[in-house]
């Protein structure tokens, strides 16, 4: 029976304390962030960044800024553990990747639509001969076919970095 931690009236140890195999306090810094249900987020921080660093990390910052910090180790621990050699800093660079070929694929679309715009407006019977140019289309036409909406891309943009 476990019940906010503890085991049949006695303290459960955090993750932290379990591994270093030593009692855990009651004030330990380790126990709010590193929970006995998870051992495996405190392993791969305690491998990347060491039990001692991590522990004056904690107490170096704010009580209410630990936690982000604690998620902060343990995604670059973790990344660390995947790519010894790049970290976050490979994964990063993977999506950076996949970003410019999605951008690259957007733009190739928006050709593609472009032109199929000009054939469109290109092959519409009419009696004068320069009717399709952009130059004797209504104003909403023309805007639509060359501006191909620009303000979507920056909106797009946008929200690829607001997440």
């Amino acid at each position: 029976m476990k019940e906010n931690g503890k085991k049949h009236g006695a303290l459960s140890p955090c993750a932290a304390c379990k591994l270093l195999r030593r009692r855990c306090a009651p004030d330990c810094v380790f126990a709010p962030y590193f929970p006995a249900d998870e051992p495996h987020k405190f392993a791969s921080v305690h491998k990347v960044f060491g039990a001692s660093n991590v522990n004056k990390m904690l107490q170096e910052l704010p009580e209410h800024q630990r936690s982000d910090a604690v998620s902060s180790m343990v995604y670059e621990a973790n990344a660390r553990v995947r790519d010894p050699v790049y970290g976050c800093v490979g994964a990063i660079s993977s999506l950076q990747r996949q970003v410019d070929s999605l951008q690259t694929q957007l733009a190739l679309a928006q050709a593609e639509v472009i032109q199929m715009r000009m054939r469109q407006f290109g092959s519409t019977p009419s009696s004068n001969p320069g009717t399709g140019s952009p130059e004797n289309l209504p104003p909403h036409q023309s805007k639509s076919l060359f501006c191909m909406d620009m303000a979507d891309q920056a909106n797009m943009a946008e929200s690829l970095w607001s997440y």
